[in-house]
């Protein structure tokens, strides 16, 4: 059963989607997976539907939501500012704790690209997340966007970010940014990046993401379990960013590189990428029902 839904987050109302399992009982209270998609997408993405439906059938309560600026929730269209994702997504973690289908104490987060690296920032500062699973996620901005913008891109890519700071202390107006300069991606796999996401980006989304910084926090998720996936080639966010959060994790965390997927995995619908998710939650996360 699917139900659209509503909350509020710092005041914006957030829209989303509840998938309840079937044979759910009245009074009932399952385990749930909040599910947030990647960079300026929405809730309608692949990489939030088929991990809702494949989790749902599994037996947990999933919310898959539209973060502030993005697909049909309020706020600013296009300003993503990370530490506000984290803000949109401690905000879900409240509403689905006031549902009556949900046990309170066991609600996760999983995350694509973007949407992974806020599940991990989230999970390592606020307690209440039970577990989190981080696909193709990145834990150090900077470093993640060398990776994205080698060479004499790189110039171009700062220069960039030091123009958005000028015109917005000299106009107070935003310096608007095409997508693919900040996140490129290869021509071939823009097909997974969803209808209604947006294109263009005030120059401060990119500066919040170079500042922003999951490695610094993810050592404080454990004995919480952690999920890294990611693909051994990404061609979007560099691989090295989960080998490098692995390393700062504490136990119990496994990381699961993929040499058969890339970067969209969960969209690609991966069978051994599915088998590892539901042997991991199986024994550190189970859909039991109290």
């Amino acid at each position: 059963m699917q139900e659209n839904v509503t909350f509020m987050s710092e005041g914006l109302k957030l829209t989303g989607f509840i998938t309840i399992p079937e044979g759910h009982k009245p009074g009932e209270r399952r385990p749930a997976v909040i599910v947030l998609h990647g960079f300026g997408s929405n809730k309608a993405s692949g990489n939030v539907k088929i991990p809702c439906e494949m989790l749902s059938k599994m037996g947990y309560v999933t919310l898959g939501f539209d973060m502030r600026g993005c697909g049909d929730s309020e706020g600013e269209k296009g300003r993503i500012i990370c530490l506000d994702q984290v803000e949109d997504t401690k905000s879900a973690l409240t509403y689905m704790q006031s549902r009556p289908e949900v046990d309170p104490d066991r609600i996760g987060l999983l995350g694509s690209s973007f949407g992974a690296a806020v599940s991990v920032y989230t999970a390592g500062v606020d307690k209440r997340v039970a577990c989190a699973i981080s696909s193709g996620g990145w834990g150090d901005g900077e470093r993640k966007f060398r990776g994205q913008h080698p060479g004499e891109a790189w110039k171009k890519f700062t220069d960039m970010l030091a123009e958005g700071k000028r015109v917005r202390e000299t106009t107070g107006k935003s310096l608007m940014v095409p997508r693919y300069d900040i996140v490129p991606i290869p021509p071939e796999l823009r097909g997974h990046v969803v209808a209604g996401s947006i294109q263009m980006f005030p120059a401060e989304t990119a500066q919040s993401m170079f500042d922003f910084r999951a490695d610094d926090v993810v050592g404080n998720i454990a004995p919480r379990p952690l999920l890294l996936l990611h693909s051994s080639v990404d061609s979007v966010t560099p691989t090295e960013q989960s080998v490098e959060m692995f390393k700062r994790a504490g136990q119990p965390t496994d990381l699961h590189l993929f040499a058969e997927t890339d970067h969209f995995m969960f969209a690609e619908e991966n069978t051994r990428v599915r088998s590892v998710i539901v042997d991991w939650l199986a024994k550190y996360f189970p859909a039991t029902v109290k």
